[in-house]
C-alpha cells in the first residue's frame, strides 16, 4: 500500500515550503549551543535543515522516505548535514537521556499514540533539554487553512498539560496566528504552542 506522505511529497515543490516555522526560530535560543535536535514527523526537512545551520546536531524522523530525501538534498543546497531516519512514530526507539531537544511542528498523531510519543518525549530529553512544539489546536477546523480533518489528531492546552507531567512547562498558550508555510499551511489558524523542559 502507498504511502499518502510520500505521493504528497512526490513534487518537485515543498509542501510545507522551505523555511523554518516561525515558533522554532523564536524559541531555539534556549537550546544548548551545538546540540542534539531531535526532530519529529520532519517531512521535507525545513525545520531540521535550519536548525543545523544553527550548528546544531540533527536527525529528523519521518515515515516518508520521499519526504525525507528532498529533506536531504534541501541540506546539501543549504551547506549543511543532516542524519534522518525513515521510521514509524508507533515505534521508533527515541532513546533516553539523549537530546538537547525535541521538535514536534505539526506532529498530529492519533490520541493514543500521542500520549505514548510524549511519555518517551520526555524520557528522551536530556536534564535540561526542551520541548518545542507547535500544533493545530481543534479551532482550525473553522479555518481550514491546513491541519489534518478531524479534532481527535489536533491538541489543546489541556492535552499537553496532562500528558507532560514530567517537565517543566514555560510556555503553554492556544493563539490565533497566520501561518504561511507553502501551500500546505497557509491563512488564519487556530494553533497551540509548548516550551518546556526537563528539569535538570
Amino acid at each position: 500500500m502507498s504511502n499518502p506522505w510520500d505521493e504528497r511529497y512526490r513534487s518537485d515543490d515543498f509542501y510545507y515550503g522551505v523555511e523554518p516555522n516561525d515558533i522554532l526560530v523564536q524559541e531555539a535560543h534556549r537550546i544548548r549551543p551545538g546540540g542534539r535536535v531531535l526532530c519529529l514527523a520532519e517531512g521535507e526537512g525545513r525545520n531540521a535543515v535550519w536548525l543545523a545551520q544553527q550548528g546544531f546536531d540533527v536527525l529528523g524522523i519521518d515515515g516518508s522516505a520521499v519526504g525525507l530525501a528532498k529533506a536531504e538534498r534541501l541540506a546539501q543546497t543549504r551547506g549543511v548535514r543532516i542524519t534522518t531516519q525513515v521510521a514509524d512514530l508507533a515505534e521508533v526507539d527515541l532513546c533516553e537521556d539523549q537530546w538537547d531537544a525535541v521538535v514536534s511542528i505539526w506532529c498530529h498523531v492519533p490520541p493514543a499514540l500521542r500520549r505514548d510519543l510524549h511519555q518517551r518525549v520526555q524520557r528522551a530529553l536530556v536534564p535540561g533539554g526542551v520541548f518545542i512544539l507547535e500544533a493545530y489546536h481543534p479551532r482550525q477546523l473553522e479555518y481550514r487553512t491546513g491541519g489534518p480533518p478531524v479534532a481527535e489528531l489536533m491538541m489543546t492546552a489541556k492535552d499537553l498539560r496532562s500528558e507532560l507531567g514530567a517537565l517543566q512547562i514555560e510556555v503553554l498558550q492556544e493563539i490565533e496566528r497566520d501561518v504561511h508555510e507553502g501551500p500546505g499551511h497557509h491563512g488564519h489558524s487556530a494553533v497551540t504552542q509548548l516550551i518546556a523542559v526537563r528539569p535538570a
